[in-house]
């Protein structure tokens, strides 16, 4: 990556990936094939490409939280979760590769557009939200796994987020969305210190696309919140299905 043409290459793929990851997910499977045609190895590329995430999670939490929407402590409860299991599935991701990762996710993928097709519109909407008790419980343990997932692979793990947040907390969309990045900001932090420690990361290419990453999260966030669930759910399904499709075939 040596011409500027490269340079701003990389920060618009950045722009879009950091949009397609705060308002649905899947930004890293455009991303990661694109750090591979630089030349970087697979793992390398997976840790430098958390770099990116991490600088975006931190915009767009920001952004979230300038339009007013909190999701403190519950996305802390959550977050704290996930970074353990994050550090499992960084170590994994260290020597191993994501084939058969990528089509288990291509799977969970279509039950979350099935799930969000077929879902009663309200209970994204108005129904009350249930991050306490027994649901904060379930939601906890699950996303130790989705830490694991995380940490491991990254790509499409928004989806599974959204996925939980909507059916087992009673989330709206652009409520679980602003979860999901303080989930994926904390739980980055704990994956970036593994690829760091094992020396997997490019700083120059992670950084320069971190600029693009963070630019399209933070409008992506703030336009989220004022355009409302709807049109972040028809985003999703879109998003979803041609993820799918992606991680299946290709």
């Amino acid at each position: 990556m040596d011409s500027v043409l490269e340079i701003l290459g990389l920060i618009f793929i950045g722009f879009i990936a950091g949009g397609i990851n705060t308002i649905a997910g899947g930004g890293s499977l455009l991303t990661l094939p694109i750090l591979i045609f630089l030349g970087l190895p697979p793992n390398i590329a997976n840790g430098t490409n958390r770099i990116a995430i991490l600088f975006q999670n931190i915009f767009t939490t920001a952004g979230f939280k300038s339009k007013g929407v909190i999701t403190f402590p519950f996305s802390i409860y959550l977050g704290i979760s996930a970074l353990i299991g994050s550090i499992i599935g960084a170590q994994i991701a260290v020597d191993i590769k994501g084939d058969t990762f990528n089509k288990i996710l291509a799977i969970i993928m279509v039950i979350v557009v099935f799930y969000m097709v077929f879902k009663p519109k309200s209970t994204l909407t108005n129904a009350v939200e249930k991050t306490a008790g027994k649901q904060l419980w379930i939601s906890i343990c699950l996303f130790f796994f989705v830490g694991i997932y995380g940490g491991f692979i990254q790509a499409g793990v928004g989806f599974i987020i959204l996925l939980i947040l909507s059916s087992i907390n009673n989330l709206s969309l652009v409520k679980s969305n602003a979860v999901k990045v303080t989930v994926v900001l904390i739980y980055t932090i704990a994956s970036v210190s593994v690829f760091i420690y094992n020396d997997i990361i490019d700083w120059r290419i992670g950084l320069t696309l971190a600029v693009g990453n963070s630019v399209g999260g933070w409008f992506a966030s703030r336009w989220s919140v004022d355009k409302g669930d709807g049109l972040v759910r028809k985003f999703l399904i879109v998003m979803v299905i041609v993820m799918a499709i992606k991680l299946w075939f290709f």
